[in-house]
């Protein structure tokens, strides 16, 4: 493990109120007994995650900073039944899963399963998900339809992220870090009143610099480097104790190397080895902007909010696809998005009836280019295309206090949406990367129109203990393939997927120890499937509907306090899938028979599980020093649809150790994650012996450890 000598200053200070509920102030195991509050519920308030009836993991800012979070991905194994992977083929490129239901494609055009919320707002593409972060609240991981107060594309759930607001308090804090690999990190916030409980301002800015993990055996270099910069300027304004306006700004820039791609014709699936004749590259920039408006009113007691959000984002990668030292199959990658949405909600109380309902809007333009260089040049191909969306919503929930121990949940969403594409298929110059203008062969628009009903029991006991019940509607929306790569195939309309959910659930605290359970049962239909095999361009993606399925499984959350300064964490996930009425040739043998239907879901691992141990020390004038151990497990997973490739199983092992002095103004850590070395990877798509031999395959290997740290901040609060 590396580690560094650290220095960091400045003022602490102590936060204003927020909907999460930490307090960096405290030990590690006071920091883990904390209630932890989210706002997915959207009623205007934050509630204790163990009081909504629902499954949902939430991480403070507390805990995120404990667990060294850099990213979304960093969390993978934190959850039960979730995957939060970068694919890998581009940087950035989320297909996350939870409970089994999952994507496989860097396909811009195909909505994803598990949406993601930052401040309010959903992204629209997968790209640019899985990047670094940093200034954050909390995190919350739901899972599990959210189609209700979330609308389309959560059909296996939603992860929402909030960043620090400005403080009418003055205050700063820092990070520094250096990790193996040479990836140097600062970051930095100030925050603080311009005029008195009136206007506020925050300013937040983050460098990393990554020499690279990965060592290129083609050229014995390292690989991976990368170059990231964000900056997040906000604005706060206040009237009086009713209205609260909040403008946040994020610029980001990352440029980097591409994929690490391995390939299994070459090297063996337990190793972090690869050799690639061609580097890549990965540059990434975007601009986006929130308004958040909050207003208090007399009706209901209740509050207006409006988000309003803007985000534009542009990419190019490219990548070594064939994985070999020869230049069988490179490509190349435009995304050019905007972004526009609007959310009006109200939530307030009228007797025993909780009300939230809103409207929300969503637009977005997309424009994609693709190129391939296959056999050395032999052969040059590239497309791409044009995508327009509009979406509108209406939503309302209620919950109906029958008793002080019983309440009903109704609710429902009406989702309208139109998609409309150009669409030019994968041949010689199909596209110009440098300006996106593709020369159409295909043009077509389609509307779509879904309604997510809910229904819920919670039933309290006491107030330490709830059990609930609910069904709910998800979808995901029906859509276009902009990687058309064969053009006597149309690339769509495919139809939207939709999923009934049906979910049993308790939630127990015993003082400081708290368990929750969730047991679920899944019915999909029309399932859209990313078809990924090796094709006369290399790969092939043909987008379907390709079957029915069910998936049920169980969730068990628990943490306990074996002494007062020692605490175990687990988690377990099982959940098993099965297709049935399947419509298209799953397995690729010309028929669609028993084969087909025993085929396993993608990216669905049986077993998910995991424990932990904290404890804190006093350590006398030097301040309290806090240990930290986990072990977590994921099972092996399909990867294609027909079952050929697959993604390994891993059993990852972490450990820290952290200083923390007695002021609360700095704290010194060294960590190492992945003792145990797995090797893991983002994807696994057979390709022809063609490019690169029997077996040869798209195998992008996702950052290797034992990677360490030695970090010091000053924290908020004092």
């Amino acid at each position: 493990m590396a580690s560094a000598a650290l220095l960091c200053s400045g003022t602490a200070f102590a936060q204003e109120a927020t909907p999460q509920a930490n307090d960096q102030t405290g030990s590690a195991t006071e920091a883990l007994a904390e209630d932890i509050v989210v706002t997915a519920t959207k009623k205007g308030y934050g509630e204790s995650v163990q009081k909504v009836p629902m499954a949902v993991t939430a991480f403070g800012e507390a805990q995120l900073d404990a667990k060294f979070v850099q990213n979304l991905q960093s969390l993978s194994y934190d959850v039960p039944n979730v995957q939060l992977e970068d694919v890998g083929t581009a940087p950035g490129y989320a297909n996350f899963t939870i409970r089994g239901l999952g994507i496989n494609s860097t396909i811009p055009s195909i909505d994803p399963t598990v949406g993601v919320f930052t401040d309010g707002i959903y992204l629209g593409i997968n790209a640019g998900v899985v990047l670094d972060n940093f200034d954050l609240e909390g995190i919350e991981v739901l899972r599990g339809p959210q189609g209700l107060l979330f609308g389309r594309n959560v059909t296996g759930g939603a992860v929402v992220v909030r960043t620090t607001r400005p403080s009418f308090d003055f205050g700063a804090k820092a990070k520094l870090s250096i990790e193996t690999g040479l990836k140097k990190t600062v970051s930095g916030t100030v925050t603080g009143p311009i005029v008195d409980d009136v206007l506020a301002a925050k300013l937040a800015v983050y460098y990393s610099d990554d020499n690279g993990w990965f060592r290129n055996r083609f050229d014995n270099r390292s690989f991976g480097k990368s170059h990231d910069l964000i900056i997040r300027p906000a604005l706060s304004l206040k009237g009086g104790d009713r209205f609260r306006m909040d403008l946040r700004y994020e610029h980001g820039d990352v440029e980097s190397d591409g994929a690490p791609v391995q390939s299994h014709a070459l090297f063996p699936r337990d190793s972090f080895r690869f050799s690639i004749n061609f580097p890549g590259f990965y540059d990434a920039k975007w601009d986006q902007a929130i308004v958040e408006t909050n207003i208090d009113v007399g009706l209901g007691e209740g509050v207006f909010t409006n988000i309003a959000g803007y985000r534009k984002f542009r990419s190019s990668a490219g990548a070594d696809i064939d994985g070999t030292p020869q230049s069988f199959f490179h490509a190349f990658f435009e995304i050019d998005q905007d972004q526009l949405s609007d959310e009006l909600r109200y939530a307030g109380r009228f007797g025993d009836v909780e009300l939230t309902t809103g409207l929300y809007y969503f637009s977005q333009d997309l424009r994609y280019a693709e190129l391939r260089n296959l056999l050395g040049g032999a052969r040059i191909v590239s497309g791409g295309g044009t995508q327009n969306q509009t979406t509108w919503g209406i939503f309302a929930s209620t919950d109906w206090h029958f008793t002080d121990t019983l309440t009903l949940n109704l609710g429902a969403r009406y989702s309208w949406e139109r998609k409309a594409v150009r669409v030019s298929a994968l041949r010689a110059n199909g596209c110009n990367l440098d300006t996106l203008i593709c020369a159409t062969n295909f043009a077509d628009a389609a509307k779509w129109r879904g309604f997510t009903p809910k229904i819920g029991l919670q039933w309290k006991p006491d107030d330490d203990t709830q059990i609930y019940g609910l069904y709910t509607r998800g979808f995901r929306s029906g859509g276009y393939n902009l990687r058309n790569t064969d053009p006597a195939v149309p690339p769509g309309p495919f139809n939207q997927e939709t999923q009934d959910s049906f979910e049993l659930g308790a939630k127990k605290q015993f003082g400081r120890h708290r368990i929750n359970l969730a047991a679920f049962y899944n019915r999909m239909k029309d399932l859209q499937r990313e078809i990924n095999l090796p094709g006369p361009l290399g790969v092939s993606q043909v987008i379907r509907n390709t079957a029915d399925a069910t998936i049920k499984g169980v969730e068990a959350e628990g943490q306990f306090f074996l002494l007062s300064n020692l605490v175990i964490s687990g988690q377990l996930g099982y959940v098993n899938g099965q297709y049935r009425n399947v419509q298209f040739d799953l397995s690729g043998d010309g028929v669609i028979n028993d084969v087909d239907r025993a085929l396993k879901l993608p990216r669905l691992s049986p077993w998910t599980y995991g424990v932990g141990l904290t404890y804190d020390q006093q350590l006398g004038e030097l301040g309290t020093a806090t240990a930290r151990v986990s072990f977590t497990h994921r099972d092996k997973a399909a990867f294609t649809d027909n079952n050929v490739g697959f993604l390994q199983g891993a059993d990852m092992l972490d450990a820290s150790l952290t200083l923390a002095t007695d002021n609360k103004h700095w704290r010194f850590s060294i960590y190492g994650r992945n003792l145990l070395n797995e090797v893991t990877i983002g994807g696994d798509t057979p390709l022809p012996a063609a490019f690169g031999g029997t077996g040869a395959s798209l195998s992008p290997l996702n950052r290797g450890y034992p990677s360490g740290e030695c970090r010091g901040v000053m924290p908020t609060g004092a």
